[in-house]
């Protein structure tokens, strides 16, 4: 039986209790996701890249589909946050000549620091990361994090 988002957000919930580790999630999830973008962003493509022409865009509506599975508020949220992370990846691409290696080194550096700091993160809390139970909380991550937000501004999830 498929869980529910809030399901979902719960058991993520369960190891991401201490605040160290909530303060490092909010820095290192947002980081990671860009930087994945920008390592699919210069993979090379069939056609030339543009902002919506690369496989960054393409794990993006695959991921679109995931979310709108579960909640369109949390869709309509990562369609908004998505084509952020895009645009941002588009324009670094864009300001280093259309060097795809150039955002292919950045995004690897900033992928490796995010990484170490959410391990880091769950060893101050004492638990495995969520998604080495379940791959599905690669995505739920995000989603618990916009569910904070959501919260914040009164949209229902």
């Amino acid at each position: 039986m498929a869980k529910t988002i809030d399901q979902l957000l719960d058991k993520y919930g369960e190891s991401h209790q201490n605040g160290i580790n909530k303060f490092i999630h909010w820095i290192c999830v947002p980081a990671i996701m860009f930087s994945l973008f920008g390592l699919l962003f210069a993979i090379p493509f069939p056609v030339e890249r543009t902002l919506f022409a690369n496989w960054a865009a393409v794990a993006l509506v695959a991921a679109l589909v995931y979310y709108f599975r579960l909640s369109i508020p949390m869709f309509m949220g990562f369609v908004v946050i998505g084509g952020l992370l895009l645009y941002g990846n588009y324009k670094i691409y864009d300001m280093s000549f259309g060097d795809a290696k150039l955002l292919a080194l950045f995004s690897v550096f900033i992928f490796v620091l995010a990484w170490i700091g959410q391990f880091i993160g769950h060893k101050i809390e004492g638990k495995k990361p969520s998604f080495l139970e379940d791959l599905q909380f690669l995505l739920v991550g995000p989603a618990w994090l916009l569910h904070f937000i959501f919260r914040k501004l009164g949209i229902q999830y």
